[in-house]
């Protein structure tokens, strides 16, 4: 399987989790997911008033330098450790 194909794969299982990731590890993998599928951030930041998109636009602007695979892989990463916590706590 390649790599993108394992992204997707994570990407789809991450919206099947029975227990809601972290807001930090949700805005993770926002930023993770952003800088995979769309590249570099190339809109200006939200104002201060819209604080939901301005701290998804930031966790996209901190991963600004990854390459695509690089973004991925550590999308899967990321994937791998909530499913696995996600494991655990439903076997808990």
């Amino acid at each position: 399987m390649g790599l993108k194909e394992d992204f997707e794969g994570h990407a789809e299982k991450v919206k099947k989790l029975t227990a809601s990731p972290s807001n930090e590890d949700l805005l993770i993998l926002y930023g993770l997911y952003k800088q995979a599928t769309v590249g570099p951030v190339t809109t200006s930041r939200p104002g201060m008033f819209s604080m939901k998109e301005r701290a998804k636009w930031d966790a996209w602007k901190a991963v600004e330098g990854k390459s695509t695979d690089e973004a991925m892989s550590d999308y899967i990463t990321k994937a791998k450790q909530l499913l696995e916590a996600d494991a655990s706590s439903a076997s808990a």
